[in-house]
Protein backbone atom coordinates (compact mmCIF):
# COMPACT_ATOMS: atom_id res chain seq x y z
CA UNK A 1 0.00 0.00 0.00
CA UNK A 2 2.79 2.12 1.03
CA UNK A 3 4.10 2.61 -2.75
CA UNK A 4 0.87 3.79 -4.35
CA UNK A 5 1.57 6.92 -6.39
CA UNK A 6 1.22 10.28 -4.35
CA UNK A 7 -0.33 11.82 -7.65
CA UNK A 8 -3.11 11.28 -10.12
CA UNK A 9 -1.69 8.67 -12.97
CA UNK A 10 -1.25 10.23 -16.32
CA UNK A 11 -4.54 10.34 -18.67
CA UNK A 12 -2.67 7.32 -20.67
CA UNK A 13 -2.05 5.37 -17.40
CA UNK A 14 -5.75 6.18 -16.41
CA UNK A 15 -7.05 4.95 -19.53
CA UNK A 16 -4.97 1.50 -19.47
CA UNK A 17 -6.10 0.96 -15.81
CA UNK A 18 -10.21 2.14 -16.32
CA UNK A 19 -9.73 -1.15 -19.41
CA UNK A 20 -7.90 -3.27 -16.72
CA UNK A 21 -10.68 -3.08 -13.99
CA UNK A 22 -13.27 -2.93 -16.78
CA UNK A 23 -12.19 -6.43 -17.64
CA UNK A 24 -11.90 -7.77 -14.33
CA UNK A 25 -15.66 -6.85 -13.63
CA UNK A 26 -16.74 -9.82 -15.00
CA UNK A 27 -15.80 -11.82 -12.08
CA UNK A 28 -16.47 -11.17 -8.44
CA UNK A 29 -13.12 -10.00 -7.30
CA UNK A 30 -12.55 -7.43 -9.74
CA UNK A 31 -16.00 -6.24 -9.83
CA UNK A 32 -15.58 -5.52 -6.02
CA UNK A 33 -12.25 -3.72 -6.36
CA UNK A 34 -13.44 -1.67 -8.66
CA UNK A 35 -15.96 -0.63 -6.49
CA UNK A 36 -13.51 0.07 -4.15
CA UNK A 37 -12.19 3.25 -6.22
CA UNK A 38 -13.00 6.39 -5.25
CA UNK A 39 -12.40 7.14 -8.52
CA UNK A 40 -15.28 5.08 -9.46
CA UNK A 41 -17.62 6.69 -6.94
CA UNK A 42 -17.35 9.91 -8.29
CA UNK A 43 -17.58 8.79 -11.86
CA UNK A 44 -20.93 7.25 -10.34
CA UNK A 45 -22.23 9.77 -8.66
CA UNK A 46 -21.60 12.22 -11.70
CA UNK A 47 -23.49 10.41 -13.98
CA UNK A 48 -26.34 10.34 -11.33
CA UNK A 49 -26.33 14.07 -11.34
CA UNK A 50 -26.24 14.98 -15.11
CA UNK A 51 -29.30 12.72 -15.10
CA UNK A 52 -30.45 14.20 -12.31
CA UNK A 53 -29.91 18.02 -14.06
CA UNK A 54 -31.83 16.13 -17.43
CA UNK A 55 -35.01 15.70 -14.95
CA UNK A 56 -34.66 11.82 -15.21
CA UNK A 57 -34.61 11.10 -11.14
CA UNK A 58 -37.81 9.87 -9.67
CA UNK A 59 -36.86 11.54 -6.57
CA UNK A 60 -34.91 14.72 -6.57
CA UNK A 61 -34.79 18.04 -9.11
CA UNK A 62 -31.41 19.82 -9.30
CA UNK A 63 -31.20 23.79 -8.78
CA UNK A 64 -27.16 24.49 -9.52
CA UNK A 65 -27.64 28.15 -9.16
CA UNK A 66 -28.74 27.46 -5.54
CA UNK A 67 -25.04 26.70 -5.09
CA UNK A 68 -24.24 29.82 -4.26
CA UNK A 69 -26.43 30.16 -1.29
CA UNK A 70 -25.18 26.60 0.07
CA UNK A 71 -21.69 28.55 -0.69
CA UNK A 72 -22.40 31.57 0.99
CA UNK A 73 -23.96 29.01 4.15
CA UNK A 74 -20.57 27.07 4.01
CA UNK A 75 -18.40 29.95 4.50
CA UNK A 76 -20.47 31.57 7.02
CA UNK A 77 -19.89 28.19 9.52
CA UNK A 78 -16.06 28.28 8.00
CA UNK A 79 -15.57 32.12 8.84
CA UNK A 80 -17.62 31.40 12.52
CA UNK A 81 -15.69 28.17 13.51
CA UNK A 82 -12.28 29.02 12.35
CA UNK A 83 -11.73 32.44 12.42
CA UNK A 84 -8.25 32.92 12.10
CA UNK A 85 -8.48 30.59 8.96
CA UNK A 86 -6.40 27.56 10.26
CA UNK A 87 -8.87 25.27 9.20
CA UNK A 88 -8.10 21.26 10.28
CA UNK A 89 -9.09 18.45 8.43
CA UNK A 90 -12.70 16.88 9.31
CA UNK A 91 -11.76 14.33 11.65
CA UNK A 92 -12.90 12.54 14.38
CA UNK A 93 -10.12 14.35 16.54
CA UNK A 94 -12.55 17.31 16.02
CA UNK A 95 -15.28 16.17 18.25
CA UNK A 96 -12.55 14.68 20.86
CA UNK A 97 -12.46 18.75 21.55
CA UNK A 98 -15.67 19.61 22.01
CA UNK A 99 -16.04 21.78 24.86
CA UNK A 100 -12.68 22.61 24.61
CA UNK A 101 -11.04 19.60 25.95
CA UNK A 102 -7.58 18.64 24.95
CA UNK A 103 -8.72 14.44 25.25
CA UNK A 104 -5.61 13.67 22.91
CA UNK A 105 -3.47 15.21 25.47
CA UNK A 106 -5.60 13.27 28.41
CA UNK A 107 -4.82 10.37 25.96
CA UNK A 108 -0.56 11.38 25.96
CA UNK A 109 -1.20 11.57 29.70
CA UNK A 110 -2.49 7.84 30.19
CA UNK A 111 -0.09 6.31 27.88
CA UNK A 112 2.96 8.19 29.84
CA UNK A 113 6.25 8.64 28.35
CA UNK A 114 6.03 6.34 25.20
CA UNK A 115 7.82 5.89 21.47
CA UNK A 116 5.62 7.85 19.05
CA UNK A 117 4.91 4.86 17.03
CA UNK A 118 3.23 3.46 20.43
CA UNK A 119 0.97 6.71 21.00
CA UNK A 120 0.04 6.48 17.22
CA UNK A 121 -1.29 2.78 17.47
CA UNK A 122 -3.52 4.20 20.47
CA UNK A 123 -4.10 6.86 18.47
CA UNK A 124 -5.82 4.39 15.30
CA UNK A 125 -7.30 1.92 17.94
CA UNK A 126 -9.60 4.80 19.81
CA UNK A 127 -10.19 6.42 16.12
CA UNK A 128 -11.43 3.01 14.66
CA UNK A 129 -13.85 2.17 17.40
CA UNK A 130 -15.06 5.57 17.63
CA UNK A 131 -16.01 6.19 13.84
CA UNK A 132 -17.71 3.07 13.72
CA UNK A 133 -19.54 4.23 16.52
CA UNK A 134 -20.16 7.53 14.73
CA UNK A 135 -23.50 6.86 13.46
CA UNK A 136 -26.36 9.25 13.91
CA UNK A 137 -27.18 9.23 17.92
CA UNK A 138 -30.89 10.10 17.06
CA UNK A 139 -32.06 13.36 19.02
CA UNK A 140 -33.35 12.39 22.28
CA UNK A 141 -29.62 10.71 23.43
CA UNK A 142 -26.78 12.43 25.26
CA UNK A 143 -23.80 11.34 27.06
CA UNK A 144 -22.71 13.36 30.38
CA UNK A 145 -18.90 13.49 30.97
CA UNK A 146 -17.90 13.36 34.00
CA UNK A 147 -14.45 15.07 34.30
CA UNK A 148 -15.97 18.13 32.61
CA UNK A 149 -19.22 17.97 34.08
CA UNK A 150 -20.57 18.40 30.62
CA UNK A 151 -23.39 16.65 28.87
CA UNK A 152 -23.33 16.30 24.30
CA UNK A 153 -25.15 15.15 21.74
CA UNK A 154 -25.02 13.32 18.44
CA UNK A 155 -21.46 12.69 17.15
CA UNK A 156 -20.13 14.95 19.74
CA UNK A 157 -21.37 12.67 22.67
CA UNK A 158 -20.40 9.51 20.76
CA UNK A 159 -16.90 10.72 20.33
CA UNK A 160 -16.62 11.54 24.28
CA UNK A 161 -18.23 8.39 25.35
CA UNK A 162 -16.09 6.29 23.09
CA UNK A 163 -13.15 8.36 24.45
CA UNK A 164 -14.12 7.01 27.83
CA UNK A 165 -14.81 3.72 26.54
CA UNK A 166 -11.64 3.14 25.43
CA UNK A 167 -9.85 4.95 28.45
CA UNK A 168 -11.60 2.17 31.30
CA UNK A 169 -10.33 -0.60 28.60
CA UNK A 170 -13.57 -1.78 27.22
CA UNK A 171 -12.22 -3.00 23.81
CA UNK A 172 -9.08 -4.55 25.28
CA UNK A 173 -8.52 -8.26 26.15
CA UNK A 174 -5.98 -7.47 28.60
CA UNK A 175 -5.68 -5.82 32.09
CA UNK A 176 -2.25 -5.21 32.09
CA UNK A 177 -3.23 -2.96 28.89
CA UNK A 178 -6.01 -1.03 28.67
CA UNK A 179 -5.19 1.06 26.20
CA UNK A 180 -5.59 -0.49 22.82
CA UNK A 181 -8.04 -2.38 20.96
CA UNK A 182 -7.47 -6.02 20.19
CA UNK A 183 -9.49 -8.62 18.56
CA UNK A 184 -10.68 -10.58 21.80
CA UNK A 185 -11.46 -7.62 23.08
CA UNK A 186 -14.11 -6.46 20.60
CA UNK A 187 -15.46 -9.64 20.21
CA UNK A 188 -16.30 -9.84 23.79
CA UNK A 189 -18.25 -6.36 23.45
CA UNK A 190 -22.59 -7.18 24.30
CA UNK A 191 -25.01 -4.84 23.59
CA UNK A 192 -25.77 -4.37 28.02
CA UNK A 193 -21.94 -2.95 28.19
CA UNK A 194 -22.46 -0.83 25.32
CA UNK A 195 -25.56 1.03 26.59
CA UNK A 196 -23.93 1.10 29.98
CA UNK A 197 -20.69 2.59 29.02
CA UNK A 198 -23.00 4.80 26.37
CA UNK A 199 -25.23 5.86 29.34
CA UNK A 200 -28.13 4.27 27.13
CA UNK A 201 -31.20 3.73 28.75
CA UNK A 202 -35.54 4.12 27.95
CA UNK A 203 -35.12 7.12 29.10
CA UNK A 204 -32.16 8.50 26.99
CA UNK A 205 -32.50 5.93 24.03
CA UNK A 206 -29.64 5.77 21.50
CA UNK A 207 -30.63 4.64 18.08
CA UNK A 208 -28.90 1.58 16.12
CA UNK A 209 -27.64 0.08 19.89
CA UNK A 210 -27.38 -3.52 18.86
CA UNK A 211 -26.32 -3.17 15.46
CA UNK A 212 -23.28 -0.59 17.19
CA UNK A 213 -22.32 -3.60 19.21
CA UNK A 214 -22.88 -6.04 16.53
CA UNK A 215 -20.60 -4.30 14.53
CA UNK A 216 -17.93 -4.26 17.08
CA UNK A 217 -18.19 -7.87 17.32
CA UNK A 218 -17.60 -8.60 13.58
CA UNK A 219 -15.02 -6.08 13.53
CA UNK A 220 -13.15 -8.34 16.22
CA UNK A 221 -13.78 -11.28 14.09
CA UNK A 222 -12.12 -9.62 11.13
CA UNK A 223 -9.57 -8.34 12.66
CA UNK A 224 -8.34 -12.04 14.13
CA UNK A 225 -8.30 -13.41 10.35
CA UNK A 226 -6.36 -10.35 8.90
CA UNK A 227 -2.94 -11.11 11.42
CA UNK A 228 -0.39 -10.11 8.44
CA UNK A 229 -2.53 -6.51 8.65
CA UNK A 230 -3.41 -6.45 12.17
CA UNK A 231 -0.79 -8.12 14.02
CA UNK A 232 -1.38 -11.83 16.33
CA UNK A 233 -3.82 -9.45 18.79
CA UNK A 234 -5.85 -8.33 15.96
CA UNK A 235 -4.88 -4.62 16.94
CA UNK A 236 -5.84 -1.62 13.90
CA UNK A 237 -2.84 0.37 15.45
CA UNK A 238 -0.80 -2.07 13.47
CA UNK A 239 -1.99 0.11 10.58
CA UNK A 240 1.73 1.86 11.49
CA UNK A 241 3.41 -0.78 11.38
CA UNK A 242 1.78 -2.07 7.83
CA UNK A 243 1.69 1.08 6.07
CA UNK A 244 4.60 2.93 7.34
CA UNK A 245 6.97 0.38 7.84
CA UNK A 246 8.24 0.62 11.22
CA UNK A 247 10.62 -0.95 12.93
CA UNK A 248 9.67 -2.19 16.61
CA UNK A 249 8.93 1.21 17.58
CA UNK A 250 11.08 3.25 15.41
CA UNK A 251 9.09 4.83 12.76
CA UNK A 252 11.44 5.94 9.32
CA UNK A 253 12.34 9.00 8.70
CA UNK A 254 11.30 9.19 4.96
CA UNK A 255 7.57 7.49 5.94
CA UNK A 256 4.96 8.30 3.97
CA UNK A 257 1.45 6.72 2.73
CA UNK A 258 -1.18 7.62 0.58
CA UNK A 259 -4.50 8.62 1.51
CA UNK A 260 -6.39 5.69 -0.75
CA UNK A 261 -4.03 3.21 0.55
CA UNK A 262 -5.12 3.70 3.95
CA UNK A 263 -8.51 3.49 2.88
CA UNK A 264 -7.50 0.68 0.23
CA UNK A 265 -6.63 -1.39 2.94
CA UNK A 266 -9.53 -0.87 5.52
CA UNK A 267 -11.80 -1.80 2.69
CA UNK A 268 -9.41 -4.83 1.76
CA UNK A 269 -9.61 -6.27 5.02
CA UNK A 270 -12.80 -4.79 6.57
CA UNK A 271 -15.52 -5.03 4.01
CA UNK A 272 -17.06 -7.99 5.52
CA UNK A 273 -17.82 -6.25 8.82
CA UNK A 274 -21.01 -4.18 8.06
CA UNK A 275 -24.24 -5.84 8.89
CA UNK A 276 -26.50 -5.07 5.43
CA UNK A 277 -24.49 -7.67 4.43
CA UNK A 278 -24.35 -6.49 0.43
CA UNK A 279 -22.24 -8.49 -1.41
CA UNK A 280 -21.35 -9.76 -5.57
CA UNK A 281 -20.50 -13.66 -5.51
CA UNK A 282 -20.42 -14.22 -2.36
CA UNK A 283 -17.66 -11.29 -1.81
CA UNK A 284 -18.33 -8.50 0.58
CA UNK A 285 -18.95 -4.84 -1.13
CA UNK A 286 -19.39 -3.03 2.18
CA UNK A 287 -21.44 0.30 1.53
CA UNK A 288 -22.24 -0.43 -1.68
CA UNK A 289 -26.25 -0.36 -2.65
CA UNK A 290 -28.16 -1.56 -5.79
CA UNK A 291 -28.96 0.88 -8.08
CA UNK A 292 -30.16 0.40 -11.43
CA UNK A 293 -28.74 3.52 -12.47
CA UNK A 294 -25.31 3.09 -11.45
CA UNK A 295 -23.92 1.64 -14.48
CA UNK A 296 -20.54 0.46 -14.83
CA UNK A 297 -19.11 -2.91 -15.95
CA UNK A 298 -19.67 -6.31 -15.50
CA UNK A 299 -20.82 -7.59 -12.49
CA UNK A 300 -20.42 -3.83 -11.04
CA UNK A 301 -23.26 -3.10 -13.14
CA UNK A 302 -26.40 -1.53 -10.72
CA UNK A 303 -23.94 -0.82 -7.67
CA UNK A 304 -23.45 2.39 -6.36
CA UNK A 305 -20.46 2.43 -4.05
CA UNK A 306 -19.55 5.02 -1.11
CA UNK A 307 -17.83 3.74 1.76
CA UNK A 308 -18.66 6.49 3.85
CA UNK A 309 -17.47 5.11 7.00
CA UNK A 310 -14.15 3.82 5.86
CA UNK A 311 -13.79 7.20 3.93
CA UNK A 312 -14.61 8.64 7.48
CA UNK A 313 -12.23 6.66 9.33
CA UNK A 314 -9.77 7.43 6.64
CA UNK A 315 -9.95 11.13 7.29
CA UNK A 316 -9.76 10.70 10.93
CA UNK A 317 -6.86 8.79 10.60
CA UNK A 318 -4.56 11.11 8.75
CA UNK A 319 -3.48 13.17 11.95
CA UNK A 320 -2.47 10.34 13.82
CA UNK A 321 -0.17 9.01 11.26
CA UNK A 322 1.20 12.70 10.66
CA UNK A 323 1.84 13.23 14.00
CA UNK A 324 3.70 10.23 14.18
CA UNK A 325 6.23 11.54 11.73
CA UNK A 326 4.34 10.56 8.49
CA UNK A 327 3.81 12.25 5.33
CA UNK A 328 0.42 11.17 4.08
CA UNK A 329 -0.19 12.45 0.25
CA UNK A 330 -3.27 12.12 -2.36
CA UNK A 331 -6.21 13.60 0.54
CA UNK A 332 -8.23 14.91 -2.34
CA UNK A 333 -8.95 11.36 -3.96
CA UNK A 334 -11.11 11.20 -1.22
CA UNK A 335 -14.69 11.88 -1.77
CA UNK A 336 -17.08 13.86 0.33
CA UNK A 337 -19.10 12.29 2.66
CA UNK A 338 -22.49 11.05 1.83
CA UNK A 339 -24.54 11.25 5.03
CA UNK A 340 -27.49 13.41 6.20
CA UNK A 341 -25.43 16.64 7.46
CA UNK A 342 -23.76 17.21 4.26
CA UNK A 343 -26.67 16.12 2.23
CA UNK A 344 -29.42 17.93 4.37
CA UNK A 345 -27.20 20.87 3.88
CA UNK A 346 -27.98 20.55 -0.16
CA UNK A 347 -32.03 19.70 0.55
CA UNK A 348 -32.12 23.07 2.50
CA UNK A 349 -29.99 25.23 0.70
CA UNK A 350 -32.60 24.34 -2.01
CA UNK A 351 -29.92 22.76 -4.33
CA UNK A 352 -31.78 19.66 -4.59
CA UNK A 353 -35.14 19.82 -4.65
CA UNK A 354 -37.60 16.66 -3.56
CA UNK A 355 -40.28 15.45 -5.90
CA UNK A 356 -43.91 14.65 -3.99
CA UNK A 357 -43.47 11.19 -4.11
CA UNK A 358 -41.23 11.07 -1.12
CA UNK A 359 -43.46 13.40 1.11
CA UNK A 360 -44.02 11.66 4.53
CA UNK A 361 -42.19 8.44 4.62
CA UNK A 362 -39.68 6.76 6.13
CA UNK A 363 -36.85 5.29 4.52
CA UNK A 364 -33.83 2.41 4.86
CA UNK A 365 -30.30 3.03 3.65
CA UNK A 366 -30.68 1.02 0.78
CA UNK A 367 -33.96 2.49 -0.46
CA UNK A 368 -33.17 4.01 -4.49
CA UNK A 369 -34.45 6.79 -2.74
CA UNK A 370 -31.32 7.32 -0.15
CA UNK A 371 -28.94 6.01 -2.80
CA UNK A 372 -29.16 8.44 -4.97
CA UNK A 373 -29.38 10.82 -2.43
CA UNK A 374 -25.91 10.34 -1.19
CA UNK A 375 -24.33 10.23 -4.39
CA UNK A 376 -25.50 13.68 -5.65
CA UNK A 377 -24.48 14.28 -2.48
CA UNK A 378 -20.54 12.91 -3.84
CA UNK A 379 -21.00 14.89 -6.54
CA UNK A 380 -22.51 17.99 -5.56
CA UNK A 381 -19.33 18.50 -2.54
CA UNK A 382 -17.64 18.45 -5.57
CA UNK A 383 -19.50 21.35 -6.98
CA UNK A 384 -19.79 23.24 -4.02
CA UNK A 385 -16.04 23.06 -2.66
CA UNK A 386 -14.75 25.46 -5.66
CA UNK A 387 -17.50 27.96 -4.59
CA UNK A 388 -16.11 28.09 -0.96
CA UNK A 389 -12.59 28.38 -1.76
CA UNK A 390 -13.45 31.31 -4.30
CA UNK A 391 -15.17 33.03 -1.45
CA UNK A 392 -12.27 32.42 1.16
CA UNK A 393 -9.35 33.40 -1.39
CA UNK A 394 -8.09 29.83 -0.83
CA UNK A 395 -6.46 27.74 -3.29
CA UNK A 396 -7.31 24.09 -3.15
CA UNK A 397 -3.83 22.85 -1.75
CA UNK A 398 -4.62 25.39 0.37
CA UNK A 399 -7.40 23.84 1.07
CA UNK A 400 -8.13 20.38 0.46
CA UNK A 401 -12.02 18.91 0.48
CA UNK A 402 -11.22 17.26 4.05
CA UNK A 403 -10.86 21.36 5.48
CA UNK A 404 -14.01 21.89 2.96
CA UNK A 405 -15.89 19.43 4.91
CA UNK A 406 -14.62 20.20 8.06
CA UNK A 407 -14.99 24.26 7.64
CA UNK A 408 -17.78 23.55 6.97
CA UNK A 409 -20.60 21.59 4.48
CA UNK A 410 -20.69 19.43 7.86
CA UNK A 411 -21.51 22.66 10.28
CA UNK A 412 -23.46 24.43 7.89
CA UNK A 413 -26.14 21.38 7.18
CA UNK A 414 -26.26 20.78 10.63
CA UNK A 415 -27.19 24.59 11.52
CA UNK A 416 -30.18 24.37 8.83
CA UNK A 417 -31.02 21.30 10.47
CA UNK A 418 -31.45 23.07 13.67
CA UNK A 419 -33.22 25.84 12.61
CA UNK A 420 -35.42 23.91 9.70
CA UNK A 421 -36.52 20.76 12.08
CA UNK A 422 -34.82 20.95 15.42
CA UNK A 423 -31.69 19.36 14.33
CA UNK A 424 -33.10 15.93 12.63
CA UNK A 425 -32.28 15.24 8.84
CA UNK A 426 -34.62 16.36 5.80
CA UNK A 427 -35.71 12.89 5.30
CA UNK A 428 -36.56 10.24 7.91
CA UNK A 429 -34.15 7.21 7.87
CA UNK A 430 -34.10 3.79 9.84
CA UNK A 431 -30.66 4.01 11.10
CA UNK A 432 -28.80 0.43 11.90
CA UNK A 433 -26.23 2.03 13.62
CA UNK A 434 -24.26 2.33 10.65
CA UNK A 435 -24.47 3.88 7.72
CA UNK A 436 -26.74 6.33 9.65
Amino acid sequence: MKDLPATPPDAQTARILANIEAAAADRPPGAVALLCSTAEIRRRAQALLARAREGRSAFFTVDDKALEAAADAVVRATRSRYPHGAIPFHSRWRHFEVGGVDRRARLDELLGPVAPAVCARAQIDLTLVSVLLDAGAGPGWHYEEAASGRRFGRSEGLAVASFHAFTAGMFSSRADAPLQVDAQGLRGVITERLAQAFQATPANPLLGLEGRATLLRRLGETLAEHPSEYGSEGRPGRLLDLLANTDDDEIPSTAEVNAHGILSTLLLTLNGIWPAGNAIGGLPVGDCWPLQEARGPGLSDGWMPFHKLSQWLTYSLLEPFQWAGVKVHGIDALTGLPEYRNGGLLIDSGVLRLRENTAGRRWKAGDPCIVEWRALTVALLDALAPLVRARLGLSAEAMPLACVLEGGTWAAGREYAQHLRGGLPPLEIESDGTVF
